[in-house]
């Protein structure tokens, strides 16, 4: 891309930008959301044209596409859409069994070939050789079903029509599709979502041996730090980059923002000097104005965001024991996904719930929240059996899409009874603008409105505040806002997440589901567990189930 701009009518959204793909590069895509992560990967696509500028690409260069919202749709399983993405492998398969017929002799009394025609076939099955070689097929059985078990697909799900799966399993099979088709390029926009712990590992270790580039949009800081040689992040229309991983941005970047604050520093006492000249020369001097450019150097920027969140929950009042459950199971006609589950939530409790996708982790929290019913166990909230529960993903699925996101927000209890100064200070800290408070909720895209069903959750005073993947859709800035309301949080959390980055940074304790529906307790961080060999013993556990 060369000083490439974009944007629609008078919405600007990249100004100048420069940037160069190669071979090897594995680039880790960030920014807030809205701030035209997906837009750049359109232009490079050829989706959208520019405003000005170009995008330049090679001539043939095969260049694969993965979007969050899974185009894939009709009367054909997964197992035919993925077999469809080899059918030239099955047809050089073919050509070489019909060779092989012709080379052998036959069992009927047929003469094997000779001469010329012997000649002709052993150069045919040469070329047919080097066909499978370029196309990496002999091993193409071998790959496909390492794909679809390790992103979860188990029988039913394999032969399903892909009209018939969830949005999530949809999501799974096109991931899967663009990874038996091996483009020489990837850009992939958040393809971590829906997948558990073993398939992020494993998606992790498929990326790293890539042969060609990856362009990656993801939330994930872990999946980055494990992935990307390059972090580029769309900040103020432009492009900046940051060599190596997630960490190594946030390590650059704080140096980059001590370098404009020391510039920003330099400048202001310039032009206080300026300012102080100025006013000698009409008025003689402003004592004002002296004791302003005195504490220039003084003064340091407050770091707000933990003052505003402890200001916003300063009034919340939560006991110390909030639930206790106790030998819960539940089970469907073909299987048991919770058996004797039992644990006790404390105040400032952040308990992680993990386990492989389908193990029964979102029945927990529907059972915990009164959306489903259980079969067996006892679930006591609170000593008079009163206390209040926000459940996330319920404020989600049941926003007014023609409700403002200022009535929404403004609403719950805590929001009208604490200062507006302050509830306002935490809308910004959750990037809503006074403009984005007027509009509808029903014209926000699906990251705006998870922002605003969090935001909703946060401020609602309940004392547990329930979970099920909460990064999902999130960027980067929003889910740090999060993360620091949930460890100030003078309650209890509940979460489901397969974000390791996310779940190190707030559960004090988890729940680790086995492949029986049991569950394990396990205080301390996921690092943690997984430093101990949890995660491996767990996956044999599910291996030999």
């Amino acid at each position: 891309m060369k000083n490439l701009s974009m944007q629609f009518e008078s919405n600007v959204i990249l100004r100048d930008v420069f940037f160069r793909l190669s071979r090897g590069d594995r680039v880790g895509l960030i920014g807030k959301n809205g701030s035209g992560k997906t837009t750049l990967l359109k232009l490079i696509l050829g989706q959208e044209d520019p405003t000005s500028g170009t995008v330049a690409v090679d001539q043939d260069l095969e260049i694969g596409y993965f979007s969050q919202f899974s185009e894939l749709s009709g009367d054909a399983s997964v197992i035919d859409v993925l077999t469809e993405v080899s059918a030239p492998i099955h047809a050089v398969e073919e050509a070489l069994q019909e060779v092989e017929v012709a080379l052998a002799t036959s069992t009927e009394g047929g003469d094997a070939p000779t001469g010329e025609e012997l000649d002709r076939l052993l150069l045919h099955q040469a070329s047919l050789f080097e066909e499978m070689d370029r196309l990496d097929g002999w091993d193409c059985a071998l790959r496909m079903e390492t794909v679809l078990s390790k992103l979860g697909f188990k029988g039913e799900h394999r032969e399903r029509p892909m009209d018939q799966l969830s949005g999530g399993w949809r999501n799974r099979a096109a991931l899967a599709k663009i990874l038996l088709e091996g483009p020489r390029v990837l850009l992939m926009d958040e393809p971590t979502n829906f997948l558990d712990i073993a398939g992020l590992t494993w998606l992790e270790g498929w990326f790293r041996k890539l042969p060609g580039a990856l362009i990656v949009v993801s939330h994930d800081r872990h999946f980055l730090d494990q992935v990307v040689n390059r972090v580029i992040e769309v900040e103020n229309h432009q492009l900046q980059d940051y060599p190596g991983g997630f960490s190594d941005y946030v390590l650059e970047k704080q140096h980059r923002f001590k370098a404009l604050e020391r510039q920003f520093e330099h400048e202001e006492a310039l032009l206080a000097h300026e300012a102080l000249a100025i006013e000698k020369r009409q008025r003689g001097g402003n004592r004002a104005l002296k004791r302003r450019l005195a504490n220039i150097k003084k003064r340091k920027v407050p770091r707000l965001v933990d003052k505003i969140i402890t200001g916003l929950y300063r009034e919340l009042v939560v006991p110390d024991i909030l639930c206790n459950v106790d030998s819960v199971s539940k089970a469907y006609v073909e299987q048991t996904v919770l058996q004797d589950v039992t644990f006790e939530l404390r105040r400032r409790d952040r308990l992680a719930v993990i386990g492989p996708n389908g193990c029964g982790k979102t029945t927990l929290l529907r059972v915990l929240t009164g959306q489903e019913e259980r079969d067996a166990g006892t679930i006591k909230w609170g000593v008079r059996n009163n206390i209040e529960c926000a459940y996330y993903n319920e404020i989600l699925e049941e926003l007014d899409l023609n409700d403002t996101v200022s009535h929404a927000v403004n609403a719950f209890q805590m929001a009208l009874s604490a200062p507006k100064k302050q509830v306002n200070q935490f809308l910004s800290l959750m990037q809503f603008s006074a403009m984005d408070l007027k509009q509808k909720i029903g014209t926000l895209s699906g990251g705006q409105r998870a922002r605003v069903a969090l935001t909703k959750c946060l401020l609602s005073g309940a004392a547990v505040i329930v979970m099920d993947e909460p990064t999902n859709h999130l960027d980067v800035t929003s889910t740090q806002v999060m993360e620091r309301a949930l460890v100030h949080f003078p309650g209890a959390v509940v979460v489901v997440s397969h974000d390791r980055f996310f779940i190190d940074k707030v559960a004090t304790r988890m729940l680790i589901f086995g492949p029986d529906g049991r569950t394990q307790p396990v205080k301390g961080s996921w690092s943690r567990w997984q430093d101990k060999g949890g995660q491996e013993r767990q996956s044999d556990a599910t291996r030999s189930t």
